[in-house]
């Protein structure tokens, strides 16, 4: 009524508010013939509602019974159950948002020192320290290489690009990479394994690709960042400074997200010959990234992403 009294017309009225045009002008015929009163619910046609919903949530709710073996109600047997109809049951459970066929995840982190950590990496994404690159730094172990027994099928109008089920495995390679925030260019190595030997050499690697500057590094937990190599070598850099993130919280890790990426756009949907071909793949991959990168801007603040997983009971 307060957009058509705007002059708006029907059909963008319906439009905006996502109902169909016949409503809008039943609402303000509605309107015109009593006015204010005429907006108020009306008592609707049909029999009254003989199953109540709450009962159906309620048993919903509830484990089922052991003899069914079974872990969750499905609509068919909760109705067997309750004596009413099935579609009965999807409408309650529509209803009052329950979906009793998913199951989400959730984790705890039990480091000891989890606000500080995530205070120390959300504060290095949103305010890095001046004239200094924050990095970070990450593995993606065991990639197939993996060869389709026939070739790909394009994509065409009304089809999908498609590969055949099988394939032919011709070993992995390890991706060693990291990811600049500010501008979203990435360093990377592939690397036969993932040992500490092998994190070495890729340290060193970035630490030659940023030549005097102060660099600040941000990895996960995984046992080679911590090896005792590796502590004294970084122990020898005064200007490279490393930030672990929490315990269970590697998605704190930004490079995490250029993993997807280049899993998407890149790997999943292709066919190697070799692991030298898939190695071959990422570089290209990498180096037409670099052309086009743009920087990985965090949005969270400490104190929401702790609140939240306060409230949510973990991440």
């Amino acid at each position: 009524m307060l957009l058509a009294a705007d002059g708006v017309s029907h059909t963008k009225i319906a439009q905006r508010l996502g109902v169909s045009r016949p409503t809008v002008t039943a609402w303000r015929a509605r309107y015109v013939e009593s006015g204010i009163a005429g907006l108020d619910d009306r008592a609707r046609s049909g029999r009254p509602r003989s199953v109540d919903h709450r009962r159906i949530i309620s048993e919903t709710l509830k484990a089922p019974p052991k003899k069914l073996g079974v872990t969750h109600w499905s609509s068919r047997l909760l109705a067997a159950r309750l004596g009413v109809d099935n579609s009965t049951i999807a409408r309650a459970w529509r209803e009052f948002g329950v979906q009793p066929w998913r199951c989400g995840t959730f984790k705890f982190s039990t480091d000891p020192e989890l606000v500080a950590k995530v205070t120390d990496i959300v504060g290095l994404y949103l305010a890095p320290p001046h004239d200094a690159v924050v990095l970070c730094v990450d593995e993606k172990s065991q990639i197939q290489a993996l060869d389709r027994t026939q070739k790909m099928l394009p994509m065409q109008p009304g089809r999908v690009e498609r590969a055949s089920h099988d394939y032919v495995r011709h070993g992995t390679t390890t991706l060693f990479a990291a990811l600049e925030i500010a501008t979203g260019k990435v360093t990377a190595a592939c690397r036969p394994r993932h040992r500490h030997q092998e994190f070495l050499r890729f340290l060193k690697q970035v630490a030659a690709a940023y030549p005097d500057r102060e660099l600040h590094l941000v990895m996960d937990n995984y046992a080679a960042h911590k090896k005792v190599e590796v502590r004294d070598w970084l122990a020898r850099k005064p200007s490279i400074h490393v930030h672990f993130t929490p315990t269970s919280a590697s998605w704190m890790n930004l490079v995490e997200v250029w993993f997807g990426i280049i899993e998407r756009q890149a790997i999943h949907r292709g066919s190697f010959g070799s692991v030298r071909d898939l190695n071959a793949k990422i570089r290209t991959f990498i180096t037409g990234w670099n052309d086009r990168c743009h920087p990985f801007v965090w949005t969270k603040t400490a104190d929401q992403i702790l609140a939240k997983a306060a409230l949510r009971g973990g991440w």
